[in-house]
């Protein structure tokens, strides 16, 4: 089916559905017809199941009862929970166990009860109305909702429903991988026949050599050497001295007819010209070829292999599957899969080609389209890419593949209006308009390669559709990949700037604190200027080189990124600053598993971010999964809201009790015991067990499963003594911290029974993980007493009450925290600085605060209940009892009355969105107010932020300017100022006295002075406020230019001119006061 007869069949369904919805009588009816005249499904009773039996635990009895799925589709792992007509699909309804549980809720329950390899990609909760998808990848995110009603329009966001990989695709990927094997095979075997496989110029050859065998088995495969079998006839031919007879080619491969030798063999001279430089280096090691390596050529990769159907694209990751683990990690390398790469350069600029290609053949006058054609090859003949992490050339590779395939179209559609020998040049697309940086000349070599295969299969395809042969050798073209470090090269000079159009790719994936000296060195040059960029990742500088090289261009960006960038700190360190500039994120895809496509795949959890500076009137989206959410706004945490940042806080923004971490021993282990290993310790020596306290991290407290530790600081000298075994531990420990270099560590050593950080409250206290699954609802919260010692892996709430409890463990303190914390992988990292001292705690009545008190009371009693499960048990969502779901839900409801909150209405999204709105509001009312400078566009609208009427003049005839625009950053104290250097007098002219008051009432702090400007107090001002004429030094001002270069004012005359014409064109209402860092 294409698209208008789809368009056509969803317009029908929708038709004979709009009013019809019994659960029993159509539902099976409903999903046949669907699957069948919109899906294109040919025998869809095969397809889906319906009413499939599952047996699920009955809490309450403790035996087995036997439920029924609705509808299941086994191939695409589909669960699909129906209900009749006008259905609340978010309400709770009465199990046969009590439970109250939501649709959702009960098809997940049921999935859960599915064999493991059944277990349910998707779950579908419809009513005959809407369709609610959840993303079982992502289980506790809202529901992506389609309507019926708009089915015709959005059929494709349920294409999930059937399996839409492309045969071809799968066949590609098959071949790709066992040609990865054979790739492994031969690069171990010439390994062992080098002297010296340790040295880097051996694996330089290596590399190289076993890049040209590849394109010689491809070449004779795919007929660009002139016949097939040419590469093995010849080395068959020359087989008892191979390694002479490979020598001869390559040098032969790299000469052009007339200067050969002419009476070289005719089997030598056979051969054509490449060009490229991939034959050029005659300096490379070749070892001696073995039997072995001979009969893996000629047999294996030769005669069993046919290379032509290799995918390009997959090139690389085959070959980079020579690479061992370790390198991989080290230098960051990730491979990807062509639907991975799709997911970057679809957004990025694909679709919108697609879309205008399409809308061209679409015209009905011949003359036009023609002529439109035309000039849209043009067009993509004029783009220029850059991936300045390339690697091995995937996304470079697959992007010419594409256009390619447009160019392909059209020479198609332009064939069939005309005679072919019109057709002079039918290929305008080039591998020339594609750029890389890259720092591994292996990885350049392979990526020049890929993009030389991709191209002669293309070509190719341009023969069978233009009916005449077309030259691919020698080579015309060569790919512009530069080997270098991109964050120290200029990228203008791979690419000038007013040449590129976009900018793509996946740079390496190196956390903060596992970077490389060189690494980190990198980084330090790139953020030069930059608050705490120490604490971003490697992967952060590509977005700033990029977001540098496209300010006053129309390039466009999109980089695949480890998940860290959208999260905790990291979001205000890097984005504030971008945003800043005038980058704005045109569409993202939130957190993902990016699996490669090489034999050992590589699984890094990651985000896919599209920016840039120029204006762009698209349409903003943020993909979540497979599910597409349009957005007027996506900020830094890629969520559909204001552009707010949560900064790190030292100490809680509301009133509550204060957060630390546990206890951080630095012991090697000498003073942590299981429980086996504790008893058999006392046995050895019984007087320590009353140092044996119970100890729990996140792992030991989620699992009910505690370890235990010796603790020894309150022991006594003399007691100490008369313990050998303990004496062992202690010495063991001093030991250790000794021989630390870190000084801190070697302090340590001389109180070798304390620990690094000692937090042990005298009362009981609340416990939070700090990593927890995002599969569960509810990150699991609890109470412990002072007996207790916790690690460094939990934070903990001393002096905390039920109702902080009950706040804490709510579905909106969940809501808050799924938004702004870290993750490890794709679980949960719970911080104090970001997630607890940020959140906006609600303002409870007294009654509102007791019946939190009671609904937190009733968690901890329903889990009382079943003292001999884990919270893991309690907390999964499949077999989590009743009683608890049913706290819980009382709870929620508790806390979410207590902000004044819908419960029926609101979800989490316009949670989160009510939540920043309240800590912008509580973050000005505590006074830590900044200023922000406005975006290239004049005007910042965060959330929350207090608008600021035109202040004062300048008496130069200026335009008027905020007042905070120039005393933001000075002390309040002595706030007007007269510059000495050059006679540059600037005087405060008319102010407002309310405006001015609540600066006083709320205070700036003092910033480092820079230039040594004097500040002189201005007469009118100090009647008002009866303060005498005195001086002060300058702070920083960081405004940005019309031109969008950041100026320092140092008061120089030239410095007061920059300032001023930056601040001067943003008047009025353009200045805002934002929460300070």
């Amino acid at each position: 089916m294409n698209e208008s007869e789809r368009h056509a069949a969803a317009k029908q369904f929708v038709a004979d559905w709009a009013n019809r919805g019994d659960e029993r009588q159509d539902a099976q009816s409903f999903w046949r017809t669907l699957l069948q005249k919109v899906f294109g499904v040919d025998e869809p009773e095969k397809y889906i199941s319906f009413e499939r039996r599952v047996e699920v635990d009955d809490i309450k009895t403790g035996k087995r009862t036997t439920k029924f799925i609705d509808g299941y589709i086994p191939s695409t792992k589909v669960l699909i929970e129906q209900k009749k007509r006008d259905i609340n699909l978010r309400a709770g309804q009465k199990q046969s166990d009590g439970a109250m549980l939501s649709p959702y809720q009960q098809a997940r329950r049921y999935g859960g009860y599915l064999p493991q390899p059944e277990q349910p990609r998707w779950i579908i909760v419809c009513n005959f109305q809407q369709f609610n998808i959840h993303d079982m990848t992502r289980p506790n995110d809202e529901p992506e909702t389609v309507l019926l009603c708009d089915l015709e329009k959005e059929f494709h966001r349920l294409d999930f429903l059937v399996d839409t990989t492309s045969e071809h695709i799968k066949k590609e990927m098959e071949i790709s991988l066992k040609a990865g094997d054979i790739v492994q095979a031969l690069y171990n075997a010439l390994l062992k026949q080098y002297k010296d496989p340790d040295d880097p110029e051996t694996l330089r050859s290596l590399n190289a050599l076993c890049v040209r065998i590849v394109f010689c088995l491809y070449a004779e495969d795919a007929d660009v050497f002139g016949r097939p079998m040419m590469f093995h006839d010849y080395l068959k031919a020359h087989e008892r001295d191979a390694r002479r007879a490979l020598i001869d080619l390559f040098r032969v491969l790299d000469q052009k007819t007339e200067d050969r030798d002419p009476y070289i063999d005719d089997d030598l001279a056979a051969f054509p010209y490449v060009n490229g430089g991939l034959f050029s280096d005659e300096n490379i090691v070749i070892p001696r070829l073995s039997d072995e390596i001979v009969s893996l050529i000629l047999n294996r990769a030769s005669a069993g292999f046919d290379w032509s159907a290799i995918s390009p694209t997959i090139f690389g990751a085959v070959f980079e599957s020579t690479l061992n683990p370790e390198t991989r990690r080290t230098g960051g390398m990730h491979y990807t899969s062509i639907e991975n790469i799709h997911k970057v350069i679809d957004p990025l600029f694909l679709s919108d080609l697609r879309a205008e290609l399409d809308e061209i053949k679409l015209r009905a006058d011949a003359k036009t389209r023609k002529k439109k054609l035309a000039a849209f090859q043009q067009k993509l003949a004029g783009l220029a890419f850059l991936d300045p992490a390339c690697g091995s050339g995937n996304f470079l590779t697959e992007t010419y593949l594409s256009l390619r395939r447009l160019e392909n179209e059209i020479i198609s559609a332009i064939y069939n209006e005309q005679l072919v020998s019109t057709l002079l040049d039918p290929i305008q697309v080039s591998i020339s308009q594609f750029h890389g940086i890259e720092i591994n000349d292996f990885a350049v070599s392979v990526a020049k390669t890929a993009l030389w295969i991709a191209e002669s299969q293309m070509m190719r395809e341009t023969e069978a559709i233009v009916h005449m042969s077309l030259d691919f050798l020698p080579l015309k073209t060569n790919a512009n990949i530069v080997e270098g470090n991109a964050l120290q090269l200029d990228w203008e000079s791979v690419v000038p700037k007013y040449r590129l159009n976009y900018i793509m790719g996946n740079p390496p994936f190196v956390g903060a604190r596992i970077m490389s000296p060189e690494q980190k060195t990198d980084v330090t040059k790139v953020f030069s200027d930059w608050k705490n960029a120490g604490n971003l990742d490697y992967v952060c500088c590509w977005y700033k080189k990029a977001a540098d090289l496209m300010r006053g261009t129309g390039i466009r960006a999109a980089l695949v990124s480890t998940n860290s960038v959208s999260q905790g700190e990291c979001v205000a360190i890097l984005w504030k600053p971008l945003f800043e500039s005038g980058v704005h994120i045109d569409f993202a895809y939130r957190t993902f598993r990016w699996d490669s496509e090489a034999k050992i795949k590589a699984h890094v959890h990651c985000v896919i971010i599209g920016f840039s500076i120029a204006p762009y009137s698209g349409k903003k989206f943020i993909f979540t999964g497979e599910q597409t959410q349009e957005a007027q706004n996506i900020n830094g945490y890629l969520l559909d809201a204001d552009n707010i940042f949560v900064e790190s806080r030292r100490l809680p923004l509301c009133k509550v009790p204060e957060i630390g971490i546990g206890n951080k021993p630095i012991d090697g282990g000498n003073y942590l015991f299981t429980k086996e290993e504790m008893l058999d310790f006392i046995r050895k020596e019984p007087q320590a067990e009353k140092y044996f306290k119970p100890w729990y991290g996140s792992q030991e407290f989620i699992n009910r499963n505690p370890r235990y530790c010796l603790w020894l600081g309150a022991c006594s000298p003399t007691e100490l003594r008369k313990m050998p075994e303990c004496m062992k531990r202690v010495e063991a420990v001093r030991a250790i911290r000794l021989s630390s270099k870190s000084a801190g560590t070697k302090k340590l050593a001389d109180k070798p029974t304390r620990f690094h950080v000692e937090n042990m409250p005298n009362s009981d206290y609340i416990i939070i993980p700090e990593t927890s699954s995002e599969q569960r609802k509810y990150v699991p919260i609890g109470f412990m007493s002072p007996e207790v010692l916790c690690s460094n892996l939990v934070k903990m709430v001393s002096n905390a009450s039920l109702y902080h409890f009950g706040v804490l463990t709510s579905n909106v303190h969940m809501a808050w925290m799924r938004a702004v914390c870290g993750r490890l992988k794709s679980d949960y990292r719970y911080s104090k600085d970001i997630v607890y001292n940020n959140f906006p705690w609600p303002t409870p009545t007294e009654e509102q605060k007791a019946k939190i008190e009671r609904t937190a009371r009733a968690i901890l009693d329903a889990r009382a209940l079943y003292p001999d499960c884990s919270l893991a048990d309690l907390y999964d969502e499949t077999v989590m009892p009743p009683e608890l779901r049913t706290a819980h839900q009382n709870n929620d409801r508790a806390v979410m009355q207590a902000y004044g909150f819908d419960v029926k209405s609101m979800t989490e999204s316009s949670c989160v969105a009510a939540l920043m709105k309240l800590y912008i509001r509580l973050v000005e009312q505590k006074g830590c107010l900044r200023l922000e400078y406005p975006t290239a566009r004049r005007t910042f609208h965060p959330s929350g932020c207090l608008p600021l009427k035109r202040f004062c003049t300048f008496n130069q005839g200026l335009l008027g300017f905020d007042f905070e625009a120039v005393f933001g950053l000075c002390s309040i104290r002595e706030p007007f100022f007269k510059p000495v250097k050059h006679n540059v007098q600037l005087r405060i002219g008319i102010f407002r006295r309310s405006l001015f008051a609540c600066i006083i009432k709320n205070g700036f702090d003092c910033a480092e002075p820079v230039g040594g400007l004097q500040l002189l107090a201005c007469d009118h001002i100090n009647k008002r406020f009866q303060r005498k004429p005195a001086q002060a030094r300058c702070g920083v001002f960081a405004c940005r230019s019309a031109c969008g270069s950041f100026a320092r004012f140092n008061g120089s005359a030239a410095g007061v001119r920059n300032f001023c014409f930056g601040i001067g064109f943003c008047h009025y209402n353009s200045f805002r006061l934002l929460p300070r860092q």
